[in-house]
């Protein structure tokens, strides 16, 4: 608990991630409201290829997620990169020589400040969403509560991915490269044929699990093993970040 502790007050003390958390916030609250804009515009226009009809708000939050994520990872990769960029991962290593608890403090405080971070998007984007949609959107209560709820959680695991990655890693640009190549660019990239046996492979990359688990579809698979899939990768990112630690000096 000390060092959880210690992880906390380090992370609350720094302005970045109080302008982080506003960036996140404006962010979604930008996105949500263009989205149901679009939404609404596409309805009433003269096209009727563009009209989606009545669209609930937690469709249109997590579409929002889409850009929103990438200023949420930057808490993650931050809590460990910018301990190696000024030095002073090797003051925290003195106070906690056990590289795994270590890992394991931040990992948790990560988990739990990008998961309350996840209910504030998912809460701000519902706010400034459901007004702009008006006619054309719903607001069931249980489906918006279970959408905020996947948000979160996916930004949680994703963000305890973007720490181990950033153990590893020991770069903020270089960690958020790969993210970005892992959760966007390489699952488009394997769709592109038409083969099933890459499509199985970008199914079961962290980026399509968390798609499956805010789409809530049960297509591929049901949104739990989605959940699975992305707590085994957050789990195998902690690994190699502990196993990278060890293995190098700070």
């Amino acid at each position: 608990m000390t060092t959880i502790r210690a992880e906390w007050t380090k992370l609350r003390t720094v302005r970045s991630t109080w302008w982080t958390v506003l960036a996140s916030v404006v962010l979604m609250a930008a996105a949500a409201g263009q989205l149901a804009i679009y939404v609404a515009n596409g309805n009433t226009n003269d096209d009727p290829s563009d009209d989606a009809g009545v669209v609930p708000v937690g469709t249109v939050l997590v579409d929002s997620l889409e850009l929103v994520q990438y200023a949420v990872l930057a808490l993650g990769l931050l809590m460990i990169t910018s301990e190696f960029t000024t030095g002073t991962i090797r003051t925290t290593l003195q106070c906690t020589p056990s590289r795994g608890r270590l890992l394991l403090a931040k990992a948790a405080v990560t988990a739990a400040v990008t998961f309350g971070l996840g209910l504030l998007l998912g809460g701000a984007g519902a706010l400034v969403a459901s007004p702009v949609l008006g006619e054309w959107g719903a607001v069931p209560a249980a489906g918006t509560l279970r959408d905020v709820v996947a948000l979160a959680a996916y930004l949680a695991l994703i963000g305890v991915l973007a720490l181990g990655l950033g153990a590893v890693l020991r770069s903020a640009v270089l960690t958020l490269t790969v993210l970005l190549a892992v959760l966007m660019i390489v699952p488009v990239s394997l769709r592109e044929p038409d083969i099933n046996a890459l499509h199985r492979i970008a199914d079961a990359l962290p980026g399509e699990a968390g798609k499956h688990l805010l789409a809530g579809d049960g297509q591929p698979y049901p949104p739990v093993v989605a959940l699975l899939l992305l707590a085994g990768w957050a789990a195998v990112a902690l690994l190699a970040g502990r196993a990278a630690l060890h293995r190098r000096d700070a």
